[in-house]
């Protein structure tokens, strides 16, 4: 199959300015907007991407702003949460991915955080996405996760926020979680992971009930040794949607030639790719 490599400029209504990378099937079923996950630049997902375009899928990847090709860095001068991802950057994307006109099916989807975002998207973009995409992804409700990890969550979502706000960001390289984050995300984020409800700061929509509203047929994928997506952290999310179709598929190593954890399987994405297609390929 002959498939279109893309890198199409996109800018938000504040400057912020990205690549939104693509790779085409000449005939494709389907047209996916990709979130990746906190902390990880959107070439990372080009593997994944060639694996769903062999299948039919036209993949756009997403770059989040501080990441990757973004022009933007975190600093005390330079702050943002979910507001700006939800409000500004991923419209600018799927605006450039709808000037393409190369898919039939309207899909959105993410890894690990990049899931969770894909799916607030969708419920406030609820007649724009037929479909929901979920890859090791799942709520960061403490409550969720297994003791006594559980346990030590909330401490740690605490402990997130306050050096972020004394540094300026978030030290994520440091401390193996994440990348150099904004103070504004990591907030918004640690808030859904003590309380278990999606809101964004400066936001006015209800995330909640836009998600409730919505009903997308739902694809997720877990791996069978990944404690930072755990199935009850998916279960959670997919529970947002009361309304959604689901299919959850869980992967262990033998599935997927590598390690079943929350990363390894961006490198061999085959199994990954096979799972959310599933009977749906053209």
């Amino acid at each position: 199959m002959n498939i279109r490599t893309l890198e199409l400029p996109v800018e938000s209504t504040d400057g912020h300015a990205w690549i939104l990378a693509a790779r085409v099937p000449e005939q494709a079923w389907a047209q996916l907007l990709w979130l990746p996950a906190l902390g990880v630049a959107s070439r990372h997902y080009l593997p994944f991407a060639e694996a769903l375009a062999a299948r039919g899928v036209a993949v756009y990847l997403h770059e989040w702003r501080g990441n990757g090709g973004s022009n933007l860095r975190p600093d005390r001068r330079h702050d943002w949460g979910y507001r700006e991802l939800l409000e500004q950057d991923l419209p600018a994307s799927q605006a450039a991915m709808r000037t393409q006109r190369d898919g039939g099916v309207a899909l959105i989807g993410g890894h690990s955080l990049g899931g969770q975002l894909a799916a607030c998207y969708l419920g406030l973009h609820a007649r724009d996405f037929e479909r929901l995409w979920l890859v090791a992804s799942g709520t960061p409700h403490w409550k969720t996760f297994v003791a006594p990890r559980g346990w030590l969550l909330p401490w740690f979502y605490q402990f997130a926020i306050w050096i972020a706000r004394r540094r300026g960001t978030f030290p994520g390289r440091r401390l193996g979680f994440g990348g150099e984050e904004a103070r504004g995300l990591i907030g918004d984020w640690a808030t859904v992971g003590l309380s278990g409800r999606y809101a964004a700061t400066g936001l006015d929509a209800d995330l909640e009930a836009a998600m409730a509203d919505a009903s997308p047929a739902i694809r997720g994928v877990l791996f069978e040794r990944d404690w930072l997506a755990p199935p009850a952290s998916l279960a959670g999310l997919l529970a947002k949607f009361p309304r959604g179709r689901k299919h959850v598929t869980r992967l262990d190593a033998r599935a997927l030639g590598t390690r079943a954890d929350h990363f390894a399987w961006m490198k061999q994405p085959g199994a990954v790719a096979a799972a959310l297609c599933g009977q749906d390929e053209g």
